[in-house]
């Protein structure tokens, strides 16, 4: 494999990506989160976009920001508010190819460009490492209820560029 890959690129959400990133949404949720949940709490949890109109909407109510590997969208990340990612997922068959990063790079220009001081997520277990390597402190771990299913995450937090550290947000 001595081909150079090809570099992701970012736009804006527009809502005809909605089928595409309910399936992105799904596929990650399937296919890389079976360690951390049972098969019960993925089905709820990428049930979530089954209903494409209310998803999009969802999408179209935050700045989610698209990448693409040659025009094509292999992952999303929506920030809601000036300082929380709501979401960020990347297709399976994309991971490794720096699209997260991309995608969490963008978020926090933009968080910190709406004048933000920090960055919070409620990351997914299999999320927590992702994050971490980011800079993000773990600082609660919740459960929420999706579709009748508990689910478990950690509110994680990164002081953004400019900002003193150990301080209330």
């Amino acid at each position: 494999m001595g081909q150079t890959l090809p570099k992701p690129a970012l736009r804006p959400f527009l809502a005809a990506d909605t089928p595409v990133l309910a399936a992105i949404f799904a596929a990650r949720i399937e296919q890389l989160t079976g360690d951390d949940y049972s098969e019960a709490q993925q089905q709820a949890w990428a049930s979530v976009a089954e209903d494409e109109e209310a998803f999009g909407r969802r999408l179209a109510s935050e700045l989610t920001l698209i990448a693409t590997l040659q025009n094509s969208p292999v992952g999303f990340a929506a920030l809601k508010g000036k300082d929380h990612i709501d979401m960020l997922y990347v297709h399976p068959g994309a991971v490794g190819q720096g699209v997260g990063a991309m995608l969490a790079d963008a978020l926090e220009r933009l968080a910190g460009g709406r004048g933000a001081k920090s960055l919070t997520v409620d990351a997914s277990d299999n999320a927590l490492e992702f994050f971490a390597r980011r800079g993000y402190q773990p600082k609660q771990r919740n459960t929420v209820t999706v579709n009748g299913e508990w689910l478990a995450n950690t509110t994680m937090q990164k002081m953004l560029d400019g900002s003193k550290s150990g301080g209330p947000a």
